[in-house]
């Protein structure tokens, strides 16, 4: 009777360990893995706003935003004139100076034409205060090729702004995810651990009870210390998890994170592959800044055939020359005019550039065709496999309850000596392995999905998979 009510007891245990390994729902709802305090919940679209202010490669990519708008403005300033102002103090005794200096300062005299004077003068001091200015008229049209090209540099800088920022939600997404699926994770490995013991205990019963042999004890022993070593590992991973998702936000020294979801089925939005390749090239901004790069190094071709054309300078000066720098007695002159200039020859270098520039515009033509190729094989690799993870979803959730099933009747074999401890083992080992598939399979959706949507360069804070 006494063998009869351990017997009882410890079926009784295996039964209540085993139903606990039953839905995905059901592991350990009410258990809190083990992870750093966390101050607030937080949501995967509160994760991305941080990200998008906190992560330093968009701050990256907004300094080359504003360096390319600085370059605009500094391009269009070359269409206005330039003025100039300087102030100089001088004192010589070289005749041709003095003689110059006495002229512009309304100063000369006629004893300053004394032989002795001429040749041998005293040192002279000038305080001279000038106004210069130039303005270019015409280059054959370079300054607004240059403009141009400046500004469609300008849209490709945008455009990259807006990939990073696409870069980044994914990255917040995958890291996000990463930590549900690492908490799930956890879960299992605890839950498998429980079940690992129950095992154990019962194998031990059974061999005081000299049903089975010390062997069915030992097994049970390793596959305990095994689901030990998993936990340990499932509680690291959270942890790495929770600094991934740190350094993704931007706040690297920070994993004292709680995220408010939980890791669960959803269905997403999927639109046919060919609908998918055309929405890429014509939505990625990395396709974009290609393009505008394009553009703007049509302009640079353009440009190296404008240094062929005449350039017209006008040109104006302004001159004050006094004895003193505050007081008056001198006198001023001014002086204008318009120069028109052509290269005759600079020993072909400018024929050089101009190679130059072309080669470099069917460089950048060949990377648009190779990058547009390139964008079209990440949809379709992106497309297939969001595809195969959907698909892998449903056989894993239905594998749960078939693993299950079978570890059930495993332990009514055992029970009544019609198995071995190989066997049961076995059961327990794909049970567990039917959850941590499912929850991966899960965890590769979600993240698929958000990798299809960065593929097509649709990925952005109000996408599907970025809001509940």
């Amino acid at each position: 009777m006494k063998s009869l009510s351990r017997f009882a007891a410890t079926r009784g245990a295996w039964a209540a360990a085993a139903l606990l390994l039953l839905l995905p729902g059901g592991l350990l709802a009410q258990q809190t893995p083990a992870r750093a305090p966390a101050s607030s919940p937080l949501t995967l679209s509160q994760a991305v706003r941080i990200a998008l202010e906190k992560n330093p490669a968009r701050k990256i990519a907004l300094a080359d935003t504003r360096a390319a708008s600085a370059n605009v403005r500094e391009a269009r300033s070359h269409l206005l004139p330039r003025v100039t102002f300087s102030e100089t103090v001088t004192r010589s005794n070289d005749p041709v100076y003095v003689f110059g200096s006495k002229l512009r300062q309304r100063g000369f005299t006629a004893a300053d034409f004394d032989l002795n004077t001429l040749n041998a003068p005293a040192p002279f001091g000038n305080f001279s205060s000038r106004f210069g200015g130039t303005w270019t008229l015409f280059d054959s049209l370079s300054t607004w090729r240059t403009i141009h090209r400046s500004e469609r540099t300008q849209d490709a800088m945008q455009h990259q702004l807006d990939r990073t920022d696409q870069e980044i939600v994914f990255r917040v997404v995958d890291s996000y995810y990463g930590v549900l699926l690492a908490r799930k994770q956890l879960e299992v490995a605890e839950q498998a651990l429980k079940t690992a013991q129950a095992i154990l205990d019962r194998s031990r019963n059974r061999v005081e009870s000299g049903v089975v042999v010390e062997s069915d004890a030992l097994s049970a022993q390793v596959r305990l210390a095994a689901r030990k070593q998993e936990l340990i590992r499932a509680q690291d991973n959270l942890s790495l998890s929770l600094a991934q998702l740190g350094t993704a936000m931007g706040l690297a020294t920070e994993n004292n994170f709680d995220p408010a979801e939980v890791l669960a089925e959803r269905n997403f939005p999927l639109i046919a592959l060919p609908e998918a390749e055309k929405v890429a090239v014509e939505s990625r901004p990395d396709l974009k800044r290609i393009r505008s790069d394009e553009a703007a190094q049509a302009q640079s071709v353009a440009i190296a055939k404008s240094s062929f054309g005449p350039r017209v300078n006008a040109f104006a000066d302004w001159e004050a020359d006094n004895p003193s720098f505050v007081g008056g007695g001198g006198g001023n002159n001014w002086l204008a005019g318009i120069e028109v200039q052509f290269d005759l020859f600079q020993g072909g270098a400018k024929r050089a550039a101009l190679t130059h520039e072309q080669a470099i515009q069917e460089k950048v033509a060949a990377m648009k065709e190779a990058a547009t190729d390139a964008v079209r094989m990440e949809v379709r690799r992106a497309y297939y496999d969001v595809d195969a993870s959907r698909q892998q979803v449903e056989v894993a959730r239905a594998s749960i309850a078939q693993a299950q099933e079978s570890l059930r009747i495993n332990q009514d074999r055992y029970d009544s000596g019609l198995s071995n401890i190989t066997d049961l083992l076995a059961a327990e080992e794909a049970a567990r392995r039917s959850q941590t598939d499912y929850w991966e399979a899960v965890y590769r959706y979600h993240v698929g999905y958000a990798n299809l949507e960065l593929a097509d360069g649709t990925l952005n804070p109000k996408s599907p998979v970025v809001t509940p």
